[in-house]
């Protein structure tokens, strides 16, 4: 997703994502322990994806950003 897909959403659809792709990632180390991931570079495509969420909410409780906090 991009940056600005993620601009648009609120506070708390930013946190659900975010929530989301934790999982995901957490699932994508047990499966590269249990020798079962089928594909390795998806652990970094989610951690970026972790980060730019996490620049974003960041950026916004700086007041760098002008997040919508409900629609």
């Amino acid at each position: 997703m991009k940056r600005e897909n993620y601009r648009d959403m609120t506070i708390d659809e930013l946190e659900l994502k975010l929530h989301q792709y934790k999982e995901e990632l957490l699932n994508l180390r047990f499966q590269k322990v249990a020798g079962s991931l089928l594909n390795p570079s998806r652990i970094n495509q989610v951690k970026k994806e972790v980060a730019r969420i996490k620049t974003i909410i960041n950026e916004s409780d700086l007041g760098l950003t002008k997040l919508s906090e409900g629609k």
